[in-house]
């Protein structure tokens, strides 16, 4: 842990959980969801839907005034793009794959990866600083662990994605300012969090360098990743063939890429309901967020 933002929130009264809350205060359907789609999925409905809607527009909002270019990219990849983004070989078993040959994207990471491939940039405009919004979808193979309930894993979920392209000599100020823009994200909303330096045997292949942001969760008594910032150096680009050229010695060279979660929202909203409980079973709504909501909303409180 390399750093920490305010401190784990007491309660002088019982707490709920994440699933209890979003269920009493009536903003997720979790028993429709699964008779739709299966286990894994949620459903946001009424205020849970608007506040869904608040946090990614709370987080447009901020990238756009950071002057970074906002992309609405397909969902589908072809396995060419899954390759270049590191995704495969290793994560194959991770992706849901179409009969034809297409995967749907983890993380907008993988369509961002893949914006420049084959070709030469022009090293006067670099750096190229993007941001995405995408649905995400994961197979999580394997086991859930059982605290791991509600929306804290699941198949889908939505997220804005940094990304960045860049002259070598830049790329670690570059890192410095995704990870000072995550931080802002999580910061505005109020919420408890840390930040986290993985080890370099829990990284990507693709990565050098990955820190995460992670939010408090008091029913779980841990805390969950909200935020990946990472630098591929030139891994992607290599995989990708992106290269730039200077026109001062006519040389052309591989980029370095990274990319930021700006923010993951699946996680964030369970902190913001458990963070901000009251003993009456109502919710505090971050007051950044009131401003996207259509209505007139400074608390949420339970149906019955």
């Amino acid at each position: 842990m390399i750093y920490t933002f305010g401190a784990q929130p007491k309660f002088n009264f019982t707490p709920q959980d994440h699933v209890a809350l979003a269920t009493s205060l009536d903003l997720i359907d979790y028993e429709r969801a699964a008779k739709m789609s299966g286990a894994g999925f949620w459903c946001y409905k009424g205020v849970g839907a608007l506040l869904e809607w608040a946090l990614l527009s709370y987080f447009i909002d901020f990238h756009q005034k950071n002057s970074y270019e906002f992309l609405l990219p397909p969902y589908l990849l072809t396995e060419k793009s899954a390759y270049t983004s590191g995704h495969l070989p290793k994560f194959r078993d991770d992706l849901f794959w179409t009969q034809d040959a297409l995967c749907l994207n983890a993380t907008a990471e993988m369509m961002l990866g893949n914006y420049h491939r084959d070709e030469i940039l022009d090293a006067a405009k670099l750096p190229l600083k993007y941001y995405a919004y995408s649905a995400c979808f994961r197979r999580e193979a394997g086991s859930y662990r059982k605290e791991e309930r509600g929306m804290i894993r699941g198949h889908q979920f939505n997220k804005i994605e940094m990304f960045a392209f860049c002259r070598p000599e830049d790329s670690w100020n570059l890192f410095d300012e995704l990870l000072g823009n995550a931080k802002k994200l999580v910061e505005g909303l109020g919420l408890h969090y840390q930040v986290a330096k993985l080890a370099a045997g829990d990284c990507s292949a693709a990565m050098a360098k990955t820190y995460d942001l992670e939010v408090w969760l008091p029913s779980m008594g841990v805390y969950k990743e909200v935020s990946s910032v990472s630098n591929a150096l030139d891994y992607q680009a290599r995989r990708g063939s992106i290269r730039y050229k200077d026109k001062t010695d006519n040389k052309t060279n591989f980029v370095h890429t990274l990319n930021a979660s700006g923010l993951a929202t699946s996680r964030l909203l369970p902190a913001i309901l458990e963070q901000f409980q009251q003993a009456d079973g109502s919710v505090i709504i971050p007051s950044v967020l009131k401003k996207y909501l259509p209505v007139d909303l400074n608390i949420i409180k339970p149906k019955n």
